[in-house]
Formats: C-alpha cells, sequence, structure tokens
C-alpha cells in the first residue's frame, strides 16, 4: 500500500496497487474508469462520487488500470499516446479529494473477466461495494458486455445501489480523451487546457545537449523524458510556465521539434528556455505547463536568422504576459 500526498493539495489519499495489502473501506461508493486526462467531464463523475460517499458517510474509491487495456490487447497496433503519465494521471486524481485509489493490473488474464465477474468477485466480494457511481453510457468487463443496465440486474442481488449520471450531465461537458489528443496534435494546447481544468503538462529531467542555445544567447534546458507513450503536441514553440522541483516558476519558451537548423537527424527534442533564470539545472526535474503555442516550428537559412527568430518569441512572450493571470 502506498499513501501520496501530492500537488498542492492539503488532503492524503490512499492508493492501492490492486487488491494486495488493501485496508478495509468503510461504505465504499466506486466509479470505474480509465480517466486519461482526467478532464472536466471526469471531474464531475468524481465531484458526484465525493459527494455521495460524504452524505452516506463512506469514502469514495476510484477503480482505474494500468496500463492501459488497449495497450495490452493491442500491444503491436494500438497506436495510442496518452495525455498523462501514470505519475501525472495520479498527481491529479489526488488533487479531486478522493479518498481511495485502485490502480489494478490491467494483464491479458484479467481482460477475460466476463462483467458479471468482475463485479461478483471484486467489487462485491473484495471491495465490498455499497454503491456505484457511473455513466449512463459506461461499459466494462470482456468484450465491453457490462453495462448500466447490468449494474442494476446485479444491484439488488448483491445489495447494492447504482448512482446513474445522465446523458445530459455527462454529454453537455461535450469533452473527451480523444477530443483532448486531437487537440493537442493540432498544436491547441488553448482548447486542450479547456477541456483539462488546467495546463497540459510535459515532465522529465534536464539532461545535457550539444549546448548550441547557450552559444546562441538562450540556454535552454534539454527535457528527456522516460515515457514512450506520453504524447507530445505539435511541433512548434509554446509559451510555458515551468516549475522546478523547489517549487519555484518562470515563464519560459519550450521548443518541440526536430531543430531543422542545426540538425538534421530528425529526431524530436523538447527543449526548455526559462527568462530571467540563472543558475544549473542539469539533474532536475522539471514541469512544463504549455499554455499557448507560438508559432510553428521552422527551418532558417542561416544561425542570425534563427537567433533574430528566437528574440521576436521571447519579446512575444514577455509582451504577452504582462497581461496573463496566474
Amino acid at each position: 500500500m502506498i499513501y501520496l500526498s501530492l500537488g498542492k493539495s492539503n488532503s492524503t489519499v490512499k492508493v492501492f496497487q490492486g487488491f494486495n495489502e488493501m485496508a478495509k473501506i468503510p461504505n465504499p461508493v466506486l466509479t470505474i474508469g480509465t480517466f486519461d486526462g482526467v478532464h472536466i467531464g471526469h471531474q464531475k463523475i468524481i465531484k458526484q462520487l465525493n459527494e455521495v460517499a460524504k452524505k452516506i458517510g463512506g469514502e469514495s474509491v476510484l477503480f482505474t488500470f494500468y496500463p492501459h487495456p488497449r495497450m495490452v490487447l493491442f500491444p503491436d497496433s494500438h497506436g495510442l499516446k496518452l495525455i498523462q503519465t501514470q505519475v501525472e494521471k495520479l498527481d491529479k486524481l489526488e488533487r479531486m479529494g478522493l479518498n481511495n485509489i485502485i490502480v489494478h493490473p490491467f494483464t491479458k488474464e484479467f481482460s477475460r473477466l466476463s462483467a458479471i465477474e468482475f463485479v461478483r468477485d471484486f467489487l462485491v466480494h473484495k471491495l465490498n461495494i455499497k454503491t456505484i457511481v457511473i455513466g449512463y453510457d459506461h461499459q466494462f468487463g470482456k468484450n465491453r458486455e457490462g453495462s448500466l443496465a447490468l449494474l442494476k440486474e446485479m444491484a439488488p442481488i448483491y445489495d447494492f445501489e447504482v448512482i446513474e449520471i445522465g446523458a445530459k450531465d455527462i454529454d453537455e461537458v461535450n469533452v473527451s480523451s480523444t477530443k483532448i489528443r486531437d487537440a493537442l496534435n493540432k498544436g491547441n494546447v488553448n482548447l486542450a487546457n479547456t477541456y483539462l481544468g488546467e495546463e497540459f503538462q510535459i515532465n522529465g529531467v534536464v539532461e545535457h545537449g550539444q549546448k548550441l542555445g547557450s552559444k546562441l544567447g538562450f540556454p535552454t534546458a534539454n527535457i528527456e523524458m522516460d515515457n514512450d507513450v506520453k504524447l507530445i503536441p505539435k511541433n512548434g514553440v509554446y509559451a510555458t510556465r515551468v516549475v522546478r522541483e523547489d517549487s519555484s516558476e518562470y515563464f519560459g519558451l519550450v521548443s518541440i521539434g526536430e531543430r531543422p537548423t542545426v540538425d538534421d537527424s530528425g529526431r524530436i527534442t523538447i527543449e526548455a528556455y526559462l527568462i530571467d533564470f540563472e543558475g544549473d539545472l542539469y539533474g532536475e526535474q522539471l514541469q512544463l505547463k504549455l499554455l499557448k503555442r507560438i508559432r510553428d516550428e521552422k527551418k532558417f537559412d542561416s544561425l542570425a536568422e534563427l537567433i533574430t527568430e528566437m528574440k521576436n518569441d521571447e519579446e512575444r512572450l514577455r509582451n504577452w504576459i504582462i497581461d496573463y493571470s496566474w
């Protein structure tokens, strides 16, 4: 069992890796899903989950999976990029005021469970659920055969209550993880951030690069990520809020792309330039919160043209942040 207290929340959520060593949860009120992005639609479900749990004197429980089911069921062809790493997802979920999170290992064996077996063997016998809060169109279990209708059939047999989140409540939000991925792939971080209810993040460690930025007068932090399924937005330059390990924050520019003016390898890199910062960032974990896309990636005919454009980028950023509301 792992206890986490993350982000700016003062609460402590209990995070269980499956059901091993899980403590007994009083009057569990449960919801189920992958929750990639923990977007404003997810947040609406979690809010209702917490309210129901408080009303009956129980505890909220969010049941999710790792890895993402598509990555297990279609390992060679899923083509899926996730809005969040697992750590990022848990960080955000912890800030949602949940009492408990169960991260169940998703395996091929687990995928073969029928919906009835999942509810009976896991939710009833292992968790002893009292209430399930679930969207009207949610499906689960082998071949996605589980549904709201099935839960309502099983509820009187196993003595739990089903609370439906109706079409009006879900559809009026008009958001999905797919829409967020599409927005990011187009570089529209403004729209993605609206759907997410906060800035899209990229987290990584600062590693040594070619130090070309320093030579050009714009020292950049080369960000190395250890997750190859994290979605990276469309190539370009982004206005960004950079959070350091000590929680200090800086505005900056993040360049995502192939660096076509100085590199012909085609390798995608992520470089962050922190304005008004002096110091050494090597080995430090940075959190990049993308705010606005400034421009496309460009190939310049000379380094002099590149430097001029970088100066223009910084000027645009400084002018923009004058009116930016924290």
